[in-house]
């Protein structure tokens, strides 16, 4: 495999992102975490920014975890080329990769468990993204 994800957090899903961390890299891929490094109140808009940096200059996916989710989504959509995906289940991570070509997974580390969180991780890390009819519509999305 060897292929790079990025991964970051703030202080609420700091737990999860270690054990997602440790999962991909049982897995065979190479993991870099931008943070953040303890369980100490941060602000997760500093981190979506730096993995987001970093997803555009590397060509790679990456996963960001917070509290709900919804704040790096949020935050990690703000930047030019990246398409978070907010995921609870593996439906929305294949189809967030098969037909958004998402380019980070979002999760909320206070809504899944763990087993279901790496099911999530799993799901899009190996979906590919289709093309076809919905490079169309990912080429409107980035004209917006």
């Amino acid at each position: 495999m060897g292929k790079k994800i990025i991964i970051g957090s703030d202080h609420a899903g700091f737990a999860l992102k270690q054990k997602v961390k440790d999962f991909l890299i049982s897995k065979g891929y190479k993991v870099k975490d931008v943070g953040c490094y303890k369980e100490i109140s941060c602000d997760y808009p500093e981190f979506a920014k730096r993995l987001c940096d970093e997803v555009i200059a590397q060509s790679c996916l990456g996963i960001l975890i917070c509290g709900s989710g919804i704040g790096m989504s949020i935050s990690a959509n703000r930047v030019k080329g990246i398409r978070a995906a907010l995921c609870c289940n593996e439906y929305m991570a294949r189809m967030s990769r098969r037909h958004n070509d998402a380019n980070v997974l979002c999760l909320g580390a206070r809504v899944l468990g763990e087993d279901v969180a790496l099911s999530v991780v799993e799901s899009f890390v190996h979906e590919e993204f289709e093309g076809g009819r919905h490079q169309r519509r990912i080429d409107l999305i980035e004209s917006l």
